[in-house]
């Protein structure tokens, strides 16, 4: 997959992991947005790296997809801990 597949898919995971944690983000929408771009290439370069899973060429791959929302999920959460009572 190119880079702007993964743009496009870390859009969709972040847009997917907000739904699955809902509330009030330090960051708003775009925030959301760009910890789910940046969780998508973290969540692919850990399961490329770690879990010995490559990732396909093929933008619908359930597992290139799992680990794109899985990295946005963690990335989400951590934000929420270190800023989350900056925006009251």
């Amino acid at each position: 997959m190119g880079i702007v597949a993964w743009i496009v898919l870390g859009l969709i995971a972040g847009a997917v992991a907000k739904i699955l944690l809902p509330g009030r983000d330090p960051g708003g929408l775009i925030g959301t947005t760009l910890i789910g771009v940046a969780g998508a290439f973290i969540g692919g370069w850990i399961s490329a790296t770690f879990l010995n899973r490559p990732i396909t060429n093929q933008f619908f791959d359930l597992p290139t997809w799992g680990a794109a929302i899985g990295g946005s999920l963690v990335l989400l959460i951590g934000y929420r801990l270190l800023f989350g009572n900056s925006r009251d």
